[in-house]
């Protein structure tokens, strides 16, 4: 069961942050022995402050499939320049569950990412790359959208569809929407699986870190992007109205049959199994290609319930600590 976030957490993070002025204000990620327990916690602070969240955090979950028990441990320290997040890759719910269909066991793997306190907006979007992860939550767990999964009707690995779940790169054709699909590339109720190495990340909507009951300005911040502006939950407050509603996403699927891209076509109509089957209108939705929007002065990403799910693109630059 969830539980808000308390007051302590908050209070604690502040003070951590506030403490030392330029130097680092937390331990390492794998001290658990002062850290705050966030099992299943609803976050409450919009602070688009990397700074503000500094401080040890921990929480013991299960690998429901495998009846495993995991301890998370993660850490933010903070600079008068940039944010420090340490974790060792386990979420702060559990994970794995019986609709999931993990190719890889989850495994503890011990990472770290720099995350900028002034981020800027760029002359142009950048688009999403496999090079690299696209943000990081605040429960240590990587955001990672794209899928190496396209069409690819002539690979010997192909499905009765044309499709391979890997082999393909940023620019191919008719690239996989993993919670497109039916199978959801085996993801778990929280939208992640794992790779190869048992790095468990997120390919949508975290389902954890914020829920349906927001504040009076909106979701939480539950990450940072890899250009260090912050990630919200789905809720925002539309000043045009005065309430609090959902972000909607500015694509919309292409209407029509498929057309060639690249020499490929996989037929059909467009249904959202690929990333190509969507269009960003700029009348359409809340939110910019990149899947983010300014409020009340401060730019971040928003979560939806519709493609892009969490990012489309960065609008800033990313940090190098995110190349995978």
């Amino acid at each position: 069961m969830k539980t808000k976030l308390t007051s302590l957490l908050i209070t604690s993070s502040l003070m951590a942050a506030c403490s030392g002025g330029g130097g680092s204000s937390a331990g390492t990620a794998n001290d658990t022995s002062t850290a705050i327990d966030i099992k299943d916690a609803i976050f409450n602070e919009r602070s688009a402050d990397c700074a503000t969240y500094a401080n040890t955090y921990t929480a013991a979950v299960v690998d429901i499939t495998r009846s495993m028990g995991f301890t998370e441990a993660v850490s933010i320290t903070s600079t008068d320049s940039d944010c420090s997040l340490t974790s060792n890759n386990i979420p702060n719910h559990d994970f794995n569950d019986n609709s999931a269909n993990f190719h890889d066991a989850v495994a503890e793997v011990n990472q770290s990412f720099t995350i900028p306190r002034s981020p800027a907006i760029a002359g142009s979007a950048t688009q999403l790359s496999q090079t690299q992860y696209n943000a990081i939550m605040l429960n240590g767990v990587p955001l990672d959208i794209l899928s190496a999964g396209c069409y690819k009707p002539t690979d010997a690995g192909a499905d009765a569809d044309g499709n391979v779940q890997i082999g393909c790169n940023d620019n191919s054709a008719w690239l996989l929407d993993p919670l497109g699909t039916t199978s959801k590339f085996g993801a778990d109720a929280h939208n992640a699986h794992t790779q190869p190495n048992g790095s468990y990340h997120y390919h949508g909507n975290p389902v954890a870190m914020f829920d349906d009951n927001p504040g009076p300005n909106g979701s939480p911040v539950i990450g940072f992007a890899a250009d260090g502006f912050p990630i919200y939950g789905s809720y925002f407050l539309d000043q045009n109205t005065g309430s609090v509603r959902k972000a909607l996403s500015g694509y919309t699927l292409k209407t029509g049959s498929r057309v060639t891209i690249g020499g490929l076509n996989p037929g059909g109509t467009y249904d959202g199994t690929y990333n190509d089957d969507w269009e960003h209108l700029g009348a359409t939705g809340d939110l910019d290609e990149c899947n983010g929007m300014t409020v009340d002065g401060q730019y971040g990403y928003y979560v939806t319930e519709a493609f892009p799910w969490v990012m489309r693109c960065l609008a800033g630059t990313a940090d190098s600590s995110f190349n995978k």
